[in-house]
């Protein structure tokens, strides 16, 4: 699979200075990592998932989680449970390409049990998400995943999700994170990426942000997104991927404030465009994407398909941001030094902005590099038409 794979080749061809790379369930946790884009998450319940799941491939979708824990009532764990087994036995007979698939459970011990009823299935499955995630809860989730990997023989990858009260009080919070910084660092072979759970976050001090607000509007949550960020998201080598929060709005609302998305990248047809984001609440999705990257945050969590093609477009890497990596890259520049941009529009210094340029690039190598003259208007209007 690939980043726009949906599109046309020749369509991507005038899209893409660099096309996005190939990659697969099998491919290396780094290219993975940087890889996942827009997560959408579907309940476990739902009857037809099977094809909902190839439906949803067919459109961009390239990661997905099954939930068997908030988005269900308790009272269908168990017949999600059977449901979800009967979904996948569906998808194993069927020759058809599949996103990155994985389960949200509530307890380990669902990990073990779902695996061994999977059977040969259990091929078309990347891994659990694992939610509240404490150092306590998180060992306990860890070695479950850990034997149940060793037992069907096949890779399963962990993402925690970090939601629990604990992290969200400033007394408990350093300690918290200190606790998961041990305990992910222990499996760091196994864990994929942290995912953040901006909505637990606000649920505790009875918060909710509007659609004309982002996360980090929300200064208890921004804060702690930061404080995330600071312990597990380093460019040192130690840090982890770190996704976005989910953005939970894909209805018209009554807006309070003016749309937030600019009029001048809309020119001719990309105006009809620009109107359908802004009435789907979608001008605040943008911006909190734009926010999520200048906060270290790669991906998101989504929970409607809507939310895909946005996430994916900002996602890519202009040619602008390509010419300034790979000019800090160069070989030549291991010394260090300050250089005018190629678009002679800023510095770069090769030292401080090293970090920067290597994410770049490998975000450019899982979302491609646009052609100098391509924005991120043309390419969600190329994946609509598609």
């Amino acid at each position: 699979m690939r980043h726009f794979g949906h599109i046309s080749p020749a369509v991507r061809e005038g899209l893409f200075f660099r096309e996005p790379c190939e990659f697969d369930a099998g491919s290396p946790s780094r290219t993975l990592s940087a890889a996942l884009g827009a997560t959408l998450y579907s309940p476990a319940t739902r009857p037809g998932l099977a094809g909902d799941v190839i439906k949803l491939r067919g459109q961009g979708v390239v990661s997905m989680v099954l939930c068997l824990e908030d988005s269900i009532d308790d009272a269908e764990v168990i017949g999600a449970e059977a449901n979800l087994v009967r979904q996948f036995a569906d998808l194993d007979t069927r020759d058809a390409d599949v996103p990155l698939l994985f389960i949200r459970v509530r307890e380990p011990e669902q990990i073990s049990d779902l695996v061994r009823r999977l059977g040969s299935s259990v091929r078309l499955l990347s891994g659990f998400v694992l939610p509240k995630f404490t150092e306590e809860r998180g060992e306990l989730f860890l070695e479950a995943l850990t034997a149940s990997e060793a037992h069907s023989g096949h890779r399963l990858f962990a993402m925690p999700v970090l939601e629990s009260p604990e992290l969200l009080h400033l007394e408990t919070r350093g300690e918290t994170l200190r606790g998961i910084a041990r305990t992910v660092d222990k499996h760091r072979e196994r864990v994929l990426a942290l995912r953040l759970g901006v909505t637990d976050f606000c649920s505790a001090y009875g918060l909710r942000r509007a659609p004309d607000m982002t996360a980090y509007d929300v200064q208890i949550v921004g804060a702690v997104i930061g404080d995330v960020v600071n312990v597990l998201g380093r460019a040192d080598g130690t840090g982890f991927t770190i996704t976005g929060p989910v953005w939970e709005y894909f209805r018209l609302q009554e807006r309070m404030f003016k749309p937030q998305l600019r009029r001048s990248p809309f020119m001719g047809q990309a105006e009809e465009l620009r109107t359908a984001l802004i009435e789907h609440d979608l001008d605040g999705l943008l911006r909190e994407i734009e926010l999520d990257r200048a906060n270290g945050l790669l991906g998101k969590t989504c929970i409607h398909p809507s939310h895909v093609l946005p996430v994916h477009a900002l996602s890519v890497v202009s040619h602008e941001e390509y010419s300034d990596a790979e000019d800090i890259l160069r070989p030549e520049r291991g010394g260090g030094g300050v250089l005018r941009s190629a678009y002679t529009n800023k510095m770069n210094e090769v030292k401080p902005h090293r970090a920067w340029a290597e994410r770049t690039l490998m975000r450019g190598e899982v979302f491609g590099v646009a052609r100098e003259d391509i924005g991120f208007v043309d390419l969600l209007a190329a994946g609509v038409t598609a």
